[in-house]
Parts: C-alpha cells; structure tokens; sequence
C-alpha cells in the first residue's frame, strides 16, 4: 500500500513563527515553577541569576537546533534528526518516552497547575489538586475523542487570559504590592541545590526546541529560523525576569516557597480575596488550554509511533469521529497513572518535573551530539545556517545538557527514578517490534 504523504507549506514569517514559540513556552509553568526555585537558590539575587543563565543556556541550545533546523526542515523535527543520526531504533525510544513519560508527564503536570489554582477556589480535601487534575484530564481526552474542534477565538482567548494574567502579576508585583525584605528563602540548615533549581528553570524555558517541528512551513529566506529562534528566546528571558522581579517584590524570596499557587498569593496582597479568585480563575483557564492542546498534539504524535512501528499499530488508526480515538485513551491512561503517582508523593507539580526531566535531557543531549553526527557524516548537506565557533557551541550545549541530565538525576525524588524506569521499557518493546516486523 502506498501512503501519500503531505508536504507542509512555507506559509509562516519570522513575526508569526516567533509569537507561536513565545505562546509555546510562556505557559502556566512560570506561575508554579518561581518558587520552587526560590526554595533551591536561597536569595533574590541567586533567583534572578538562575532564570538570567536559563536564558543563556537556552540561548546557546537554539544557535544549535538552529543549524539542525535549517539543514534539516521536516515537521519530524527531534524525532528526524535522531533518525538519521542514530537509526530507527533509537527514533523508536524517543517516541516511546514521548508517548510515556515527556508527553504524558507534560500533561498531568499542566493539569496539576489547573488543580493547584483551581483548589484556590474550590478545595476539596486532602487531594484537592489530585482530583481537579484527573478530573481535567478525562473531561478534555472526551472532547478531542468525539471530535469537538477548538476554534481559532477560543485558543485566541485562552492566550489572552495567560497574558492578562501575567501582566496583571508584573503590575501587582512591581507596583501595587508593598516591597518585601530580602530574607534568605530557607534557614540556614536548610540545603539549598542550584542544580535542582535548574532543572525548574529550563522546564519553564522548555517549547523553545518545538520550532523544530515547524522550521518546514518557515518562509525561505537566510536566516529565518536562527531569527524565530534567537529573537522568541530573547522576549522570553525579559518576560521571566520581569515576573520574577515581581514575585520577589511583592511576596520576599523568604515566603515565596512557601507559597503553593503564588501568583494568586500575589494578587491577594495586592488586590486582596476578589484579586486571588480573578487571577487564579485566569491561570486555571489557562492550564486548560496548555493541557488540552497538549493532549491534542500528544496524541498525533503517538498515532504516528502506531503508524510506523507495528508493535504500536492498536493507536495507530483513525476514528470515524476524525480522531486518533485509541491513541487518545492510551495516553490518557498513562496521565491517569501519573496523577495517582503525584497524589502518592503529595507533591504533584514538581513530581512531574522530576518524572520528566532526566528523560527529557537525555534526550536533548542526543540532539546535540546528532549535530556533530551529521556534520561528520553528511558534509554534502546545505546548511543555511552554521553554528559559529563551530564544534565549541555545540559541546557547550551538550555540556548544559549532561549537566541537567546529571541534576536531574542527583536532586530529584522517586518520580525521576520511575521516569528512567518507563524508558528502560521501551528497549524490550523495541525488540518485541523487530521480531514482529521480520
């Protein structure tokens, strides 16, 4: 049988291709992840270092997944690269940690955002978060699974509310809220980890890589990529740093880690009860709208993992209700799993984050060690853009990422250890496919 495949179109300039990577990353990850790091920096002025340097990292990941990018536009973006720099095994493991533990882990930790705010408004109980994020999930897998289609307004709104949202913390934080003093954010007993802070940080950097995937509908023209990817990174670190400011403003590095929902805290202060309800109400809208658009994409990828591997071919069909139906409950299954794993933990948010990040930087780590692969390998390639001081960039971002797969592995709790547990899986389902296949 002869599958016709679609080549996507240049249709997006450099202004559109930025907004959609600044929409990606700016999630509701910034109005979690601010305490946690303050809790591993231990002052305002390490905080602001750690998201300051998040920047830079990022920034020097991008001039790599730039040349990578543009030498190689297809809409399989990290999955292609490590096809052809490793094989079709390899490319098998990182769908398999997609369908398992990035995307699934990117989901239940967006619907434990929802839950945190929303417990805000109405707790209820011990596991309040637990609830409301396994709640979130079966509600949004029915809909995209019958076929309800977002409109464009509607996601328009969703992205109105976050940046309303933010902007209203900034102004609450910076100006209204009265300026709290720098007290260290922990005892002096208490340990404090850059590294674990790290990992927090780049979590909420993380969607900058995502432009991989639609470097193909890019318009032509020199350099367009390494300007979406250079010039959204910038917007980005001002955005974070000002929210930061903000919070260490308004709340004092000393109480931020305490604080469970701390843009609603925040607001609280400022505004008192009815500006907590308003901004958590917002947040919680706009978890919503991360985490369905997430269960949206998640569930095309791993019907493309059913397509081209037989093993998975059971979430590799399409429903008459012009959705990927079995692809849809089996990631959502594997979300259920995980927000029971953060209700055993009490510590739903930031087990997430230790579930997904070694997983995550391992892999990212491998992205940078194919742009070396395939410089050697494929010399005949064009590449409209070259990483400069070419091979030390690119050693520095895998440096980063041995560093943050290093942190997350040393620093983290018991999800991050269940999280490598899920991808070992994959290698004698790996096997289990090449006999079938034979």
């Amino acid at each position: 049988m002869v599958i016709k495949m679609t080549v996507p179109k240049p249709t997006l300039s450099v202004v559109d291709a930025g907004a959609l990577i600044v929409g990606m990353v700016i999630g509701v990850g910034i109005f979690e992840t601010p305490a946690l790091v303050a809790a591993n920096t231990g002052t305002a002025e390490t905080a602001l270092f750690a998201w300051l340097l998040g920047g830079v990292m990022s920034l020097v990941g991008a001039l790599c997944y730039a040349e990578l990018a543009t030498a190689y536009p297809d809409s399989g973006g990290t999955y292609y690269y490590l096809m052809r720099a490793f094989g079709r095994n390899l490319a098998f493991l990182f769908a398999w940690a997609r369908l398992t533990v990035i995307q699934t882990g990117s989901i239940t930790l967006l619907a434990y955002v929802f839950g945190d705010y929303a417990s805000r408004l109405f707790p209820l109980g011990e596991y309040s978060s637990a609830i409301y994020a396994g709640v979130a999930i079966v509600i949004l897998t029915f809909l995209n699974i019958v076929g309800i289609q977002q409109g464009k307004w509607t996601q328009n709104l969703l992205t109105a509310a976050k940046i309303l949202g933010l902007i209203l913390i900034i102004i609450a934080g910076s100006i209204l809220a009265s300026p709290q003093p720098s007290i260290a954010a922990a005892p002096a007993e208490a340990k404090t980890t850059f590294g674990l802070a790290m990992v927090f940080v780049l979590l909420t950097y993380g969607g900058w890589n995502e432009a991989a995937y639609i470097s193909a509908e890019v318009r032509p023209g020199r350099n367009n990529m390494v300007k979406v990817l250079l010039g959204s990174i910038a917007v980005i670190t001002v955005i974070y740093l000002l929210i930061n400011f903000a919070y260490i403003h308004g709340l004092g590095i000393g109480s931020m880690e305490k604080v469970k929902a701390p843009a609603a805290e925040l607001m609280r202060r400022a505004w008192g009860e009815n500006g907590a309800r308003f901004v958590s109400v917002l947040i919680a809208v706009s978890a919503l709208g991360s985490a369905n658009a997430t269960i949206f994409t998640g569930s095309r990828t791993n019907y493309a993992l059913g397509r081209d591997f037989s093993l998975f071919g059971f979430i590799g069909r399409w429903s008459e209700q012009d959705t990927p139906k079995n692809s849809l409950i089996f990631q959502s299954a594997i979300a259920l799993l995980l927000v029971f794993l953060g209700a055993i933990t009490r510590k739903g948010f930031s087990t997430m984050v230790d579930y997904t990040a070694p997983v995550f930087w391992f892999f990212f780590l491998l992205s940078g060690i194919s742009l070396i692969v395939l410089r050697y390998r494929e010399p005949q390639v064009s590449r409209p853009f070259q990483v400069p001081i070419y091979p030390i960039i690119p050693l520095i971002f895998c440096g980063i990422c041995g560093y943050m797969l290093h942190s997350s592995l040393a620093y983290t709790g018991i999800g991050a250890t269940i999280g490598v547990g899920v991808l070992l899986t994959g290698i004698p389902l790996l096997i289990l496919n090449q006999r079938k296949e034979r």
